[in-house]
């Protein structure tokens, strides 16, 4: 607590508390809003209830409904949290789609199939269709996980490797080693292969083995909206364009940080417009 005082004191910490604050009063805004909105009329008739609707209508067994803080934590999530992480998902799997034309072509024929038969719409129920995209967006996450470590802290002492770490402990999880570790996904393990996550491959693997969008209770609320936001823009992006990188690309050297940057320059990628 005497942490968190000073730096409200310092100049980069008032800014910080004022930025939060900030945003704190939109989130705030969009919930009070919804509030009205459901006071007024009968959600359920709704054709979809989204995800602010659900959390605004929830109840435990006792038939108590989230604070106002707690939505607030989980719209916040949604605003800011998902768009660095879904833009660097979005970003590195660009790459992989250029630096591995053999795949981006196979995607891409999918993709034009599928819009093909929808007459160039792309509905919920399609996304599932998209099914090598799917693998492919696996593959990449798995190798360029846009968050590359996570943190937990131990409700219960528990013992790694003959080793006993305490309760309250916080352990830092290394999404980005463990995608790439052998003992996890076999000797080609820095080899690029998205039919490794084909189901019938994926039938006896341990499910903690992969976790891009981390696991258990506090996994990411979202990845099943940034996944969908990911195909529609990809599947769009790989039937009006062909992408490339230019012949001077340098090696990339992925970053390890919060988020997954790229060590130097940005990456730059050619998109053609398709005949």
């Amino acid at each position: 607590m005497e942490q968190e005082m000073e730096s409200k004191h310092t100049s980069d910490g008032a800014e910080f508390y004022q930025l939060c604050d900030y945003v704190h009063r939109e989130a705030d805004c969009i919930i009070n809003r919804r509030k009205k909105e459901l006071l007024t009329g009968n959600p359920l008739k709704k054709k979809h209830l989204d995800f602010l609707d659900i959390l605004l209508m929830a109840k435990d067994e006792n038939g108590i409904g989230l604070t106002t803080k707690e939505i607030r934590a989980e719209v916040d999530t949604f605003m800011l949290a998902g768009h660095d992480t879904t833009g660097a998902a979005i970003s590195w799997t660009m790459y992989a789609l250029a630096k591995y034309p053999e795949y981006q072509e196979k995607v891409r024929n999918e993709v034009d199939a599928i819009l093909e038969d929808t007459g160039g719409a792309l509905e919920w129920e399609d996304l599932s269709k998209l099914q090598l995209l799917t693998l492919f967006m696996k593959e990449t996450m798995r190798l360029y996980a846009p968050v590359p470590f996570i943190s937990r802290c131990l409700d219960d002492d528990v013992v790694i490797d003959g080793k006993k770490v305490l309760a309250g402990v916080n352990v830092r999880l290394c999404i980005w080693a463990m995608h790439r570790h052998p003992d996890i996904w076999g000797e080609d393990v820095e080899e690029f292969k998205p039919e490794r996550f084909h189901p019938d491959k994926m039938k006896d693997f341990d499910s903690f083995g992969y976790i891009p969008f981390s696991a258990g209770p506090r996994n990411c609320i979202g990845q099943n909206f940034a996944l969908a936001e990911e195909k529609v823009l990809l599947a769009r992006l790989l039937h009006k364009y062909e992408l490339s990188l230019p012949d001077d690309t340098p090696e990339i050297i992925p970053s390890v940080r919060l988020v997954l940057k790229v060590e130097g320059d940005d990456i730059k990628l050619r998109l053609r417009i398709r005949k």
